[in-house]
């Protein structure tokens, strides 16, 4: 049986799937996102892997000369070591012609008026419903939610993500992606059961073929199991999950004993997780992932893996016999 997967979603950022393919840093790559919107997937580059304009507006062109679909632009709003100015890269991704801006980490309120002055679509990445209501009263076309399972900054409250997914359906009247703990098509349809019209994956695309990290780093994902995450920098504010090793106990130990930031900044800034992970030295970085890493068992293909998921969508939908051929809107009640 055939699976169709057209939401709004679908229809706002010209994907094929409902599948958003998580920001991840410098693997967010102008190679690894033409290799996902390619497969059908949507996916942004990273503008504060960039340290000028003109180093951001070449990486959209190479990426464009890799692929004739849409992709987007990550404007990262936590506060930086080294600051860019987000208004300069977004002027750089609008007048490239990208239409659609993926905004994450603080109110996005000073960038609203320049994104639909350049006519583009705003999805932003946040972790509550009030965030959520926030953003749509701000003009969001799309919202992302993560619950506490996620990758990268979940945020402070512990709230996991079928709790949050239809809080966040029910508070607001746009489309919204789900991400944290989804890795496979099991976690896909439960998404769209809860009401999101799409999913948000990132730690799942760390373990593909096309993914710039080390081998090494990738088959320790492999042997990793859900309980082989941690949250560090809680401290500092914006805690981050990552796979537990030697770096984050030692990061930890310095928190318990109050090390300033600058402390912590010493021991991970400059690049040094960068080149951890071209080098494979999984124990001597930050490695962001979530607690879906438990799900995963194979190194597939960026193709391979959406094919299996929607595959596998379909056979589940099948063996829960609902007859679903199609995956479609699924509106907050009333």
């Amino acid at each position: 049986m055939a699976l169709e997967l057209r939401t709004r979603v679908t229809e706002l950022l010209g994907s094929e799937y409902p599948i958003v393919m998580g920001t991840m840093g410098y693997q967010s790559n102008a190679e690894l996102v033409a290799a996902a919107v390619n497969a059908g997937a949507f996916a942004c580059l990273a503008s504060a892997m960039f340290r000028s304009g003109n180093a951001l507006r070449a990486e959209i062109r190479r990426t464009r000369s890799l692929t004739d679909r849409p992709f987007g632009l990550n404007i990262n709003l936590f506060p930086m070591v080294a600051p860019i100015s987000n208004e300069e890269y977004l002027g750089v991704a609008l007048e490239e012609g990208i239409r659609v801006i993926e905004t994450s980490g603080r109110n996005p309120e000073p960038l609203v008026g320049l994104i639909k002055q350049g006519n583009a679509r705003m999805m932003h990445k946040c972790v509550s419903a009030r965030h959520a209501r926030t953003a749509e009263r701000l003009g969001a076309d799309v919202i992302e939610i993560v619950g506490y399972e996620a990758a990268g900054h979940p945020g402070r409250d512990p709230i996991g993500t079928m709790v949050l997914i239809p809080s966040v359906v029910d508070a607001v009247g746009i489309p919204v992606v789900a991400g944290g703990g989804i890795a496979d098509a099991r976690g896909v349809l439960a998404a769209f059961a809860l009401g999101a019209e799409g999913v948000l994956m990132g730690s799942r695309f760390l373990a593909t073929l096309e993914c710039p990290i080390h081998p090494g780093v990738k088959k320790r994902l492999l042997e990793a199991a859900e309980t082989d995450t941690t949250l560090t920098l809680y401290s500092k504010g914006d805690p981050m999950r990552a796979l537990r090793n030697q770096l984050t106990e030692r990061i930890q130990d310095m928190e318990k004993r109050g090390a300033s930031w600058a402390e912590v900044i010493d021991l991970i800034g400059g690049g040094k997780g960068k080149k951890a992970l071209a080098a494979g030295e999984a124990d001597s970085t930050l490695v962001s992932c979530g607690q879906a890493v438990g799900l995963i068992h194979d190194i597939p293909s960026i193709r391979e893996l959406l094919e299996n998921i929607v595959r596998d969508a379909a056979m589940i939908c099948q063996r829960l016999g609902t007859g679903a051929a199609r995956v479609g809107s699924n509106p907050a009640p009333a």
